[in-house]
């Protein structure tokens, strides 16, 4: 398995570590349920560095993006600003999910999923090849140039990094959600995979051991891909593989407001994505019944049956939760049908966003 730059720091914490997609994480640091809790209460930490950061360098490299995603970076118009959007195949089906960040004109800066993230490069390196543009990529993993990533995500966590990091707070304070700047050799992004504040730090990999070191000492608990999961989901944000791949159009995976499809712009899938319309809707589903809502098991309503993409038990509201695809006809506020084992539960279909900022939205 691939392994982070620290790999070894983990371990000495304690991590039960994992496969994740080829690579080494941490799962949990002893409690799951208690980086959870720090996250949505005080601060914890991720170690992101699996994902893959991607140079978009040259006079046509807002040409190459405009074609490449989804989503018009022609929104993109201050420097660090973000935006989330999907890479689609010709039929439209989701490659991968990410983000852009914009530097300038002609340098972005875009981060995808770690599992995919060969696939992702592939895919880049053969447009443009067949686009023939001034542009070059340059994934950020290996060498010299090799960076690390680290996700401080809570409440506190913004007073946390200030004070491990005092001279990026003026830089930082006044970021606004999406946005990133450079403070010296460090990339500082306010985004986030939890429905809470905080940063996103990409930096060296080699220093990465000791801003870890730094945040625990300031009182930042490490976290595993265990919490990472249920506070993802309970912010209602879609995870690549379970709840969208490229058999799924992100119209039916609740990324049509990533999609750009009124610009005269063409981009690669916008074909497939008129000719087809959305099929169906992606709602969020509260548990009513006694029991824990699961992927792939089976939700029916009067108006047809559906699918759970995600589900989990919420610590947060200590309910079971799930988004799920279910038919276009049904509405927020209707009671569906779970099929768990041998038993049909009732749920409540409510809007995919379960918790953010600590507050519990359904």
């Amino acid at each position: 398995m691939k392994k982070t730059v620290l790999n070894e720091n983990h371990r000495r914490y304690g991590a039960r570590m994992v496969d994740f997609g080829g690579w080494e994480m941490p799962l949990h640091y002893g409690s799951q349920i208690e980086e959870h809790h720090a996250v949505r209460r005080d601060a914890g930490m991720f170690d992101v560095s699996h994902m893959c950061a991607v140079d978009v360098v040259g006079a046509d490299a807002g040409a190459f993006l405009r074609r490449l995603i989804a989503n018009n970076i022609d929104r993109l118009r201050i420097p660090g600003k973000a935006l989330y959007s999907a890479m689609l195949n010709p039929d439209g089906g989701v490659i991968d999910d990410l983000i852009v960040y914009y530097l300038d004109d002609h340098r972005y800066r875009v981060v995808i999923n770690a599992a995919t993230a060969e696939k992702d490069l592939a895919w880049m390196q053969s447009c443009l090849a067949d686009w023939r543009l001034a542009t070059g990529i340059t994934p950020r993993r290996e060498g010299h140039s090799a960076l690390a990533m680290i996700a401080v995500q809570g409440p506190h966590a913004r007073a946390k990094v200030w004070q491990v990091l005092p001279e990026c707070r003026a830089a930082c304070a006044a970021l606004k959600p999406f946005f990133s700047t450079v403070v010296g050799d460090r990339f500082i992004a306010s985004t986030g995979y939890t429905g809470e504040d905080g940063y996103e730090i990409t930096l060296p990999a080699e220093q990465a051991e000791g801003l870890w070191n730094a945040l625990a000492t300031a009182g930042v608990r490490p976290c595993g891909l265990g919490a990472r999961d249920t506070l993802r989901l309970e912010a209602g944000m879609n995870l690549y593989g379970q709840d969208m791949d490229e058999t799924i159009s992100p119209l039916d995976a609740g990324l049509a407001w990533t999609i750009d499809l009124l610009a005269e712009r063409d981009f690669v899938g916008k074909a497939a994505l008129l000719a087809r319309p959305q099929q169906r809707q992606f709602l969020g589903l509260v548990l009513l019944d006694r029991g824990v809502l699961r992927a792939h098991q089976q939700v029916r309503s009067e108006h047809g049956d559906g699918k759970i993409t995600s589900g989990t038990f919420s610590p947060t509201m200590q309910q079971s939760i799930a988004l799920a695809r279910l038919p276009l006809a049904v509405a927020i506020g209707d009671t569906v049908e779970v099929a768990i084992r041998d038993r049909l539960l009732a749920a409540r279909v409510v809007n995919p966003c379960f918790v953010r900022h600590g507050k519990i939205l359904v």
